[in-house]
Parts: C-alpha cells; sequence; structure tokens
C-alpha cells in the first residue's frame, strides 16, 4: 500500500531543510512538477519515493484543523471512486516543525508526465484532442449526475486539462472515447453537506498576503468556492485553461464539442450553449487576477523576509505562462 511507503522521517527531515525561496538548494534534493494556490507538487529524490508525488500543503495552524482535513480528503477520494471516477492511490502524512505552520503532505502514485492531460494536448492532433476532451466531459458528467441525484451532498470538482491522466499510458497509444482517465487533483476536496461546504474556506485565505485577505475574501473567495459545483462553469474553465497551455488552436473546435455534448448527452440539464466571447472573457479576468495575485504574494514574501525576519513558508513559481 502507499501508505506503507511513506517514509515519514525523510519528509520531516526534508521539510526542515526546506528552502522554500531557493527549493533547488533544500538539503534534501526534490523535483517541483506542479504548483497550486496553496500548495506545491514534487518529487523527492530519493530511493523508494521517487514513484510517489506529494503535495506539501503549510496551511494548518492547529492538530484539529489537520484531522478535518485529513478525513475530508479520504472521503472526497472515497466519493469520487463511488461515483466511477478513476482516482490514483493516495494517503497523508503530517509534518510538524519547529517554527510556522503545520504541513499535510498528500501523497499520490506518481503518473508518467506524458499520460497528464496538458502534456498530451501538446503532441495530440485536433481529432485526438476533441476525444480526449469527450472523456473528460463524460467524467464530469458522472460527477453532476451524483450531485442531482443527491443534492444534500454535491462533490465540487476541477475540470482542467492538467488535472486528469491517460490510464495505462503508453507511448503511441491513441485516444478513443473508451480512453478511461485517472483524475488527479484530489488535494482540495469540496464536499458540501446540507449546503455547508466542508473544506474550511479560510484555508484559502493562509497563503494570501495579509493586506489582501479581506479582498479576496470580499470578491472572489465565495466564486472560487462555488464555480466548481456547476457543470457549465467547470466546463468553461476548462476551455479557457487551454489558453494558459498555448493550445487556443483548439478552442472553437473544444466549444462545438461542448455544446453538441450539451445539447445531446447532457441534454436533460438544460445548459445553455457556451460561446467564444464568454471564454475568452473568462480568461482574460482569470488571467489578471492570478497574475496580479502571484505578484502580490512575491511582495508578502518580500516583507516577511526582508522586513519582518519571519519565515516565508510558501513555496512560488517564478513565472507562470498564461
Amino acid at each position: 500500500m502507499l501508505k506503507d511507503r511513506i517514509d515519514a522521517g525523510l519528509l520531516q527531515r526534508f521539510e526542515a531543510g526546506l528552502d522554500p525561496l531557493n527549493p533547488h538548494l533544500s538539503k534534501i534534493s526534490a523535483k517541483i512538477i506542479g504548483y497550486g494556490e496553496m500548495s506545491t507538487i514534487f518529487v523527492i529524490n530519493h530511493p523508494e519515493q521517487e514513484n510517489i508525488a506529494y503535495k506539501r500543503m503549510p496551511i494548518f495552524r492547529s492538530p484539529d484543523e489537520m484531522e478535518t482535513y485529513e478525513h475530508l480528503f479520504e472521503e472526497y477520494n472515497t466519493g469520487l471512486r463511488n461515483i466511477g471516477i478513476n482516482v490514483p492511490e493516495s494517503a497523508s502524512a503530517r509534518v510538524i516543525p519547529d517554527k510556522g505552520n503545520s504541513v499535510i503532505y498528500n501523497a499520490q502514485e506518481r503518473l508518467p508526465s506524458a499520460s497528464i492531460g496538458n502534456a498530451l494536448i501538446q503532441k495530440l492532433d485536433e481529432n485526438s484532442v476533441r476525444l480526449l476532451f469527450l472523456c473528460v466531459l463524460r467524467e464530469l458528467k458522472k460527477v453532476f449526475t451524483s450531485n442531482r441525484a443527491r443534492p444534500s451532498l454535491p462533490f465540487g470538482i476541477d475540470g482542467q486539462i492538467s488535472n486528469w491522466a491517460m490510464k495505462d499510458y503508453q507511448e503511441g497509444k491513441p485516444v478513443t472515447e473508451e480512453t478511461e482517465l485517472f483524475y488527479i487533483d484530489t488535494g482540495t476536496p469540496l464536499i458540501r453537506k446540507d449546503g455547508i461546504e466542508q473544506l474550511n474556506p479560510e484555508l484559502f485565505l493562509r497563503s494570501t498576503p495579509s493586506f489582501l485577505v479581506w479582498l479576496i475574501r470580499l470578491l472572489f473567495l465565495e466564486e472560487v468556492m462555488t464555480r466548481y459545483y456547476d457543470f457549465r462553469k467547470v466546463t468553461i474553465d476548462l476551455i479557457a485553461n487551454f489558453y494558459k497551455e498555448q493550445r487556443p488552436d483548439f478552442i472553437p473546435m473544444l466549444i462545438e464539442t461542448a455544446n453538441r455534448f450539451f445539447a445531446g448527452e447532457e441534454a436533460q440539464s438544460g445548459i445553455a450553449p457556451v460561446t467564444q466571447k464568454e471564454i475568452v472573457s473568462y480568461y482574460k479576468e482569470d488571467a489578471t487576477i492570478w497574475r496580479v495575485y502571484l505578484a502580490f504574494r512575491k511582495i508578502d514574501r518580500y516583507l516577511h523576509l526582508k522586513i519582518l525576519g519571519k519565515p516565508y513558508v510558501y513555496i512560488l513559481p517564478e513565472k507562470i505562462k498564461r
């Protein structure tokens, strides 16, 4: 089992020797393979750990917060599997540093990098991307069909193409309508029970500069926490993400495929067609928000390290293509 392969002592030493400003200079070497808003995803260069992808989440301030999150993480993974979504084997481990927030390391069986959706779309032809996109829509349909059947216990899901991977991947294996996918972004477990979000929304604000918390809470938090429960909004976000992945050439085809899907297989939902105009508008607004947000986080990092003399526990990307 994956849980038995996690080296808790190594994680403790890794965290103790981690330099968030220059992670490549940390005492234990690791390769960063992805960034989230609250987390960093990496592989530790250590025997028996290189087939595990770790998501580092340094956002917890009490054992109760950690326990609540761990239970929710497990419930979300189990729930998605019960819906019929393929999720890689996962586990979690705690690290309590001498200073700063407590950390949960989510561990997931590492998949071939070439099997991840944002890598696939760089080398597939248009028809293969269409089939891949259609497979993603059908996976998303499982979630939203379940949500309609159980409105008191809906699941949210982030459908961006980088959150999906081709199961049983082999180089040159064609994408078909029967291609099976893994969903890999289970570290943000979005579940509502009787209308109440189970993931503490304040956790999203831990990585936000203190001088921006009130603004993010007022203007954006509700939108971020609710968009992933709406099939249409999830699809718009998925399509718009192709701009970030430098494949805008596929967007007209994706819009046509989504609208055909909503009018056919998903007609019972009554979802209105998406348009090129709203995809462009959504992307421009989203890209601007995250560009400014990252810039302010770097200012906050400077204030912590250079002015206040306090540790800054988050690892920030230097630049994100958008």
